[in-house]
């Protein structure tokens, strides 16, 4: 009887090799690995000063790394690149807007700048879905904190990608907003997409994430459950 060819894992479409960083004589992260493939989504946990944002900021190219790196299919890994920038998106607590645009005119404008195909269809989609579509006319600062992390949220989801880049996106949701974010997030990996995610809610963790790994103590990758 032939043998069955064993099977081989699938390639990561996200790599981090040894990311270092350190902010004076203390040091934040000591050469942290992980690796993201399509179709799956990792957790970054952790307490409180561990290194969790730092790290997604090491890995996406906001902050840089005393030591380490990270690749995109293979490629480098810096948002500030075009190439890169159309394979990934990314939500962190620091998100800009366009302070004279309307919600819809902002998303418009971020699918368009990422040449999604048919891009008002698309934000239209996005907007219903993430409960904004009544306040689609008004400026983001006139937005309550949850309605400007839907739209934070929304920046992404209107864009091109392949891999998510997410620092608590659950912050300032209600529950309801926890729930329905959970549910997107299984969506995105059904679509063959990878996320790589930050998160104080270990409900949300143990929905969404197919392994952890924990900063601030045990630093190897488990599986989740």
């Amino acid at each position: 009887m032939a043998r069955k060819k064993p099977r081989t894992a699938k390639p990561a479409l996200l790599a981090v090799r040894g990311i270092t960083r350190a902010f004076g004589d203390r040091t934040i992260l000591d050469g942290v690995d992980l690796d993201v493939r399509s179709g799956e989504a990792v957790g970054v946990v952790g307490p409180n000063g561990s290194g969790k944002s730092t790290l997604l900021r090491c890995i996406v190219g906001a902050d840089d790394a005393d030591a380490g790196g990270s690749t995109l299919a293979g490629h480098p890994l810096d948002e500030r690149l075009p190439g890169i920038r159309a394979d990934l998106a990314v939500v962190m607590d620091d998100i800009d807007f366009f302070p004279d645009l309307s919600v819809v005119e902002h998303l418009d404008l971020v699918a368009r700048a990422h040449a999604q195909p048919d891009a008002e269809e698309v934000v239209n989609g996005v907007l219903a879905e993430v409960g904004l579509m009544e306040v689609s006319g008004q400026l983001p600062s006139t937005l309550s904190s949850g309605q400007r992390r839907r739209l934070a949220l929304a920046s992404a989801f209107v864009r091109p990608r392949r891999l998510l880049v997410l620092d608590e996106p659950e912050a300032r949701l209600d529950t309801d907003g926890v729930a329905w974010l959970g549910e997107r997030l299984v969506a995105e990996k059904q679509a063959g997409g990878a996320v790589l995610m930050v998160s104080h809610d270990a409900g949300l963790v143990a929905r969404v994430c197919d392994r952890v790994v924990r900063l601030g103590g045990a630093a190897e990758p488990s599986d989740v459950g």
